[in-house]
């Protein structure tokens, strides 16, 4: 009884470890994305609009510093229009 016991603890343990994996993986890539790094710094937002359209936010657009990025929703940055646009992302119209 005492070793199911210790063994259920431990699987609990791992499922939780894995939840909090999982949920900062993304987290640390934006912040390796951000400043990779230090002579590369990514300053294209990469944002995804309500409707799900994946507009991107260059540093001097009129809502570039109102956008925020949530990586846990796939938002993300990006340190080129080049490379927005070839993963499928477009340029903010303002």
């Amino acid at each position: 009884m005492k070793g199911l016991s210790l063994a259920l603890g431990w699987l609990v343990a791992l499922a939780v470890l894995g939840l909090v994996v999982n949920r900062y993986i993304p987290v640390l890539s934006a912040w390796h994305a951000l400043v990779g790094n230090e002579s590369r710094v990514c300053r294209i937002k990469g944002n995804i609009s309500t409707g799900g359209e994946r507009i991107y936010h260059v540093p001097g657009q009129r809502y570039y510093g109102a956008t925020r990025i949530d990586v846990l929703k796939g938002e993300r940055w990006f340190c080129s229009e080049a490379e927005a646009r070839a993963a499928g992302w477009r340029r903010a119209l303002k």
